[in-house]
């Protein structure tokens, strides 16, 4: 099949026609409008500095259903100690600088362009992206951002600095977007850190129809952690 080069507007081709790999399209800008635009299709940039912008719309798509997340005894161990004190979108640009920063094994340099920060800088000034943060004496030391689309979640990327930061977050962002009325976390590809964490393949026709039905749903979303809320 082949590869869109992506107009001025911002407008996306069918993710029926991606290649295999999921790359569905090259170009174009990262304007906030076209990256919601994106996510509300189904489709997301990812691509390496030096490169041009590429999209992609993978098949089959990593995701965790609410009703399937879980975690080990060894996490729910670190929640309940309160080590971290977890807080959300109050150093969103930090956390996506932590992000890019953040050593991965296997990977050289970072898919966090200085382009992709200014976009998901913006859509955070839009109430679109978001992130969750774990504090330490005062510190950043972990997080994770994303892109709200009503019912979904399109998380992005983490980081820790300290053991067990992310996993910590990520258990309070999951079980407080729960509250919310999200109904999806939408992982994109298979990793195995995840997986442990009830993530599992989905078809992209079953992800489009699930994108479908929940995009538009209103949740309930605050800066705010719910009073009292305790995520196991």
């Amino acid at each position: 099949m082949p590869v869109y080069q992506l107009p001025d507007q911002h407008i996306f081709p069918p993710v029926s026609e991606a290649e295999r790999n999921g790359l569905l399209g090259i170009g174009g800008d990262l304007h906030p409008d076209r990256l919601f635009k994106a996510y509300q299709n189904g489709i997301f940039p990812w691509y390496s500095e030096g490169q041009p912008i590429l999209w992609f719309a993978p098949n089959p798509r990593f995701v965790i259903p609410m009703k399937c997340f879980r975690f080990s005894r060894s996490v729910k161990k670190n929640v309940k100690s309160n080590t971290f004190e977890i807080r959300i979108n109050t150093a969103f640009e930090k956390v996506i600088e932590h992000c890019s920063a953040f050593p991965r094994p296997g990977q050289f340099g970072t898919w966090i362009t200085e382009e992709m920060k200014q976009g998901y800088v913006q859509l955070h000034q839009q109430n679109y992206a978001h992130s969750f943060e774990a504090w330490q004496d005062g510190v950043l030391v972990g997080g994770l951002y994303g892109v709200l689309i009503g019912g979904v979640f399109a998380g992005e990327s983490m980081f820790a600095h300290v053991s067990n930061a992310s996993k910590v977050a990520f258990v309070w962002a999951v079980r407080q977007m729960e509250q919310w009325g999200v109904e999806l976390i939408d992982c994109q590809v298979y990793t195995e850190h995840l997986e442990r964490f009830g993530a599992c393949d989905m078809t992209r026709d079953e992800y489009m129809l699930w994108l479908r039905l929940l995009q538009h749903k209103p949740v309930s979303f605050s800066s705010n952690f719910d009073e009292g809320f305790f995520p196991v």
